[in-house]
């Protein structure tokens, strides 16, 4: 069986995935005319030749953009409904998916809106498909901590579909350390805790992320390789990283995937995970990566044998799961 194969075929997991940057061109067109939303583009390929960036900031002024077609409860079914859909068709059987509910509350489209489509959704792919899927809130770190508080207030009647608190958005010059007091009270309430760290931001904020928001897992976090000490510490300590090779590549973070330090992370001894971030707006989903990593890389079966059942490792599933999911991977 060829490597490609093996990569459509494995069961998978994905544990950094936005949903609102699944959103494909086609659906934010339909959508844009069945709300007459006015948008910069005259079709669907203009939007599709928009998706060029030239940095994180210019594809989250995109981003949100896009996301203002989002607006009643069928509309946020159909964006997860599309991205559970293609979860099925790429056998990713468990994934943990990152929402941005200032995007939409910022509009005045609270969690009564956007959370019963995503639920309806994430119910239907269980039923048809056998997919699990976990929701992550993300705060937004360009906005005051003040507003994630009122989010995680905002939150508290979905709290049971709620399995993280995550912090994500424009990185530079914003530090974990700015949200420490709400992250500290969300651990308080028992959720998981992750953030992105590492990606444009140092290593310094890695260590934040660890040190103040006392993270189960860190988003991206490439950048760790800048620090040994950081570096003994997630090895000891196997802390996750999720980190999402063509996003890296689209946003400048490397210049060439042959310059990727994915394998390098793995050889290192860190716990390390292939996702694909916002996928209609990098470039590929899942597999994509994957396939991405074996073109430029050379990753081998082995390899992405070890990369998959590190998603289930990373994962929030409960560990009997995780271990059974694990063991299926690495002994076919």
């Amino acid at each position: 069986m060829s490597l490609s194969s093996i990569i459509k075929n494995i069961p998978k997991a994905e544990l950094h995935l936005h949903i609102e940057g699944s959103l494909t061109p086609e659906l934010m067109w339909r959508l844009a005319e069945k709300h007459s939303v006015s948008l910069p583009y005259a079709s669907v390929e203009e939007i599709e030749a928009a998706y060029n960036f030239e940095d994180l900031q210019s594809f989250l002024d995109l981003y949100y953009a896009g996301a203002g077609v989002l607006r009643d409860e069928d509309d946020f079914f159909a964006l997860m409904w599309e991205y559970l859909t293609r979860c099925h068709e790429d056998n990713i059987v468990h994934t943990e998916i990152m929402f941005d509910p200032q995007t939409h509350t910022e509009r005045d489209i609270g969690f009564d809106i956007f959370m019963p489509g995503f639920l309806k959704a994430m119910e239907k792919a269980k039923d048809e498909y056998g997919i699990s899927s976990y929701l992550i809130m993300s705060f937004l770190r360009h906005l005051p901590e003040d507003a994630a508080f009122d989010t995680l207030s905002a939150a508290e009647p979905y709290y049971e579909h709620i399995t993280a608190i995550g912090l994500d958005s424009s990185e530079l010059g914003h530090p974990p350390s700015k949200f420490e007091r709400v992250f500290k009270k969300a651990k308080a309430l028992g959720f998981k805790i992750v953030a992105h760290a590492g990606e444009e931001g140092p290593a310094s904020y890695i260590w934040e992320a660890i040190e103040l928001l006392d993270v189960d897992r860190i988003d991206h976090g490439v950048r760790c390789q800048e620090d040994e000490a950081l570096m003994d510490l997630l090895k000891e300590r196997q802390i996750p990283l999720t980190v999402c090779p063509l996003s890296n590549l689209k946003l400048c973070v490397i210049n060439d995937m042959k310059d990727h330090n994915i394998v390098q992370l793995l050889d290192a001894g860190l716990l390390v995970t292939v996702n694909s971030d916002d996928p209609t707006y990098f470039g590929g989903f899942l597999n994509d990566n994957f396939e991405a990593l074996h073109q430029s890389l050379g990753i081998d079966e082995k390899t992405v044998r070890t990369l998959v059942a590190n998603s289930f490792k990373a994962s929030f599933l409960p560990q009997e799961q995780k271990n059974q999911l694990v063991e299926k991977v690495l002994s076919a």
